[in-house]
């Protein structure tokens, strides 16, 4: 786990999310372009300052089973009420696969069970980012 980053945001509003939002990029960056699968959950406060972070690698090249228990641990051990998953795709095309949109409302109604939101799934990789928040699914 990272230590949290005081600068994430100030205001909770929507321009104070959006802030918040992207100023996780420059943690999500590096993964964009790695050869294997990496997801990085962050786990966000109330004032949507960065609690922690873990990240998950796959074993094989392609895929990443990410264990939804872990991280429904980790929010309720770090006390979180926001949870951003990103993860690449190191074909390097950005769009999300059946798999991405089951994990996601899969994780987010686990989340939701124990008062913690799922507020941005983000998919890096060296054509682009796509964002779950942008195509209005979170």
């Amino acid at each position: 786990m990272i230590a949290g980053l005081p600068e994430i945001a100030e205001d909770r509003g929507e321009n104070g999310i959006l802030a918040a939002l992207r100023a996780l990029d420059r943690h999500f960056a590096p993964i964009a372009d790695a050869a294997q699968e990496i997801a990085i959950m962050a786990y966000l406060d109330p004032e949507w300052r960065l609690l922690g972070m873990r990240h998950h690698a796959a074993d094989q090249t392609q895929s990443l089973l990410l264990p939804v228990r872990s991280v429904v641990a980790d929010a309720i051990a770090l006390d979180a009420v926001a949870v951003v998953l990103a993860h690449n795709h190191p074909s390097g095309n950005p769009t999300p696969s059946s798999a991405d949109y089951r994990l996601t409302r899969r994780l987010a109604r686990t989340l939701d069970a124990v008062g913690v939101r799922l507020v941005e799934h983000v998919v890096l990789a060296r054509d682009g980012t796509v964002r779950f928040r942008d195509l209005g699914l979170l």
